[in-house]
């Protein structure tokens, strides 16, 4: 049976797409300024918030896998996917191309402008650069990924209430009527912020694959070039949604981790392989030791405006990036327990990062120290991309580890808007149940315009960086329907299961 579509839902959200990519167009000083000063006014008032919000949601997801709860299971199938494959997509959907481009520079700007009030361009600043950046994509940054897809998994596994979105989750909590002003308004706010989340990635992401590529063939880069590239990697994710999770995501992403794990040992068999475990090691070490401080550091005194510039943005970032890859990771989890869901989430996923981002920083740490590649200097002068170009160079093969970052970078790319596809077709298909899916074009739709609104920007000239920021400014009332799931999820585990034992919880559930 075929689901309908919500039309009145996709119309509306594209045309406030469409509406703000004109004003980019026709006013773009002008539209950078607002975004600005209404961002710089959220993160004043609402950072406090954020921080405290994220680091409770750690310690929450804590409470509840080691607590009896943890034994919910989701379903009485069997997981659909091995272990390493769901853990590889969980991974690919939640971390984009951007993961390889700030991998190699976010050290290097907390080198000049670093954290905890510690001084500029000091030791204490280089070692603790690659700790803040393994912070801003560790524990708190999955946290907030799980802290969507749990309570989505409990809606649709457990209560087995229709829908899969962020408002139907709403409405069952709230009574809320369905298709009501309120439930248009987030399902709305979450395909904007899939815009403008994604608008971003491919912004930032194609141009550095460009670069990269452009350096392997001798060749300049260009405008036709980024077209190409988008092209290219639109047909990637379109066929992979169109032939479904199981044969198409699913595939790319066992696929792109392995890659990914190949490229790391690579250059730390052929770069400088001491440095980089020596310097993981500490920096995991620092970030362990520093957590707290980190996680709560709002720098009233110093007022050097890092928490908001950074950490603050970044959860905010990591918020609307939130309820698609929440809704991704409730769809692949069927048959998982909740413990598992989030172990897999918060270790599984950060301890990737803190891999990728200890081998890949640190052999760019080794490149300033030695004075090979001047990234720091470079950044000053924005030559991001060059200077992450420079530090691959510096490898032996250096040619062929230039290719594979680029598939790295178009898998990442790939599977990121795949998963998006999906959980933007869920919203727009309501009544979903537990064994359905979008229908394939309705994905295919999706795809196609993941591509065209960030082909248009770049095409137009607009400031990539006022979408981003446009989107991260609905990340704070997203915020607040967070702490609804959150609430209406707690509320149904007691109500359910608040009387039984583990045992009881265990038996609860067929044996599979």
């Amino acid at each position: 049976m075929t689901k309908k579509i919500d039309k009145l839902l996709i119309g509306f959200s594209m045309t406030l797409v469409a509406i703000i990519v004109g004003f980019l167009y026709a006013m773009p000083e002008q539209s950078e300024a607002v975004a600005n000063k209404i961002f710089g006014t959220l993160t004043t008032w609402f950072g406090s918030v954020t921080l405290v919000f994220t680091f409770l949601g750690v310690l929450l997801l804590t409470f509840v896998a080691a607590s009896k709860f943890g034994s919910i299971r989701l379903g009485d199938e069997k997981p659909q996917y091995s272990t390493f494959k769901w853990v590889a997509m969980m991974i690919s959907c939640g971390l984009g191309s951007a993961t390889v481009y700030w991998a190699f520079i976010e050290w290097a700007y907390y080198i000049g402008t670093p954290g905890l009030g510690i001084a500029a361009n000091s030791q204490q600043a280089f070692e603790m650069a690659t700790p803040y950046a393994m912070f801003h994509w560790g524990f708190s940054a999955w946290t907030l990924y799980a802290l969507v897809g749990l309570p989505i998994c409990y809606h649709f596994y457990i209560r087995k209430n229709k829908g899969l979105s962020l408002s139907a989750m709403v409405c069952e909590i709230t009574g809320v009527k369905r298709g009501g002003i309120i439930s248009r308004i987030i399902d709305v706010m979450f395909i904007f912020i899939c815009f403008g989340g994604l608008s971003i990635t491919l912004g930032v992401s194609v141009p550095l694959v460009t670069n990269v590529l452009s350096t392997v063939l001798g060749i300049e880069p260009s405008f036709g070039m980024n077209v190409i590239l988008i092209l290219a990697i639109s047909v990637v994710y379109s066929l992979s949604s169109y032939i479904g999770i199981e044969k198409g995501m699913a595939m790319i992403s066992n696929l792109n981790v392995k890659f990914v794990i190949g490229f790391c040992i690579a250059i730390m068999i052929l770069g400088p392989g001491l440095f980089i475990v020596s310097n993981t090691v500490n920096s995991f070490g620092l970030m362990i030791q520093n957590f707290v401080q980190m996680s709560l550091f709002t720098d009233p005194i110093g007022n050097s405006g890092f928490p908001q510039s950074w950490t603050i943005f970044y959860w905010l970032y990591w918020i609307t990036y939130a309820p698609f890859t929440g809704i991704f990771i409730a769809k692949v989890s069927k048959g998982r327990t909740l413990r598992s869901v989030i172990m897999n989430t918060l270790i599984s996923g950060s301890a990737g990062c803190f891999f990728f981002f200890g081998v890949i920083s640190s052999l760019s740490i080794d490149r300033q120290i030695r004075g090979l590649v001047d990234m720091v200097g470079m950044l000053a002068e924005g030559n991001d991309t060059s200077a992450i170009v420079a530090v691959v160079q510096t490898l032996p093969l250096s040619g062929l580890f230039l290719v594979f970052f680029s598939i790295i970078s178009v898998l990442f790319l790939a599977t990121t808007l795949d998963g998006a596809a999906f959980t933007m077709a869920s919203t727009a298909t309501p009544g979903l149940q537990g064994n359905e899916e979008p229908h394939p074009i309705h994905r295919l739709f999706w795809c196609v315009m993941l591509a065209l609104v960030p082909l248009t920007m770049i095409f137009i000239g607009a400031n990539l960086n006022t979408i981003k920021t446009a989107a991260i400014i609905t990340g704070v009332p997203i915020l607040f329907v967070m702490m609804v799931l959150i609430y209406g999820w707690m509320k149904w585990m007691v109500k359910d299961y608040g009387s039984l034992s583990t045992t009881g919880i265990k038996d609860s559930f067929k044996k599979i």
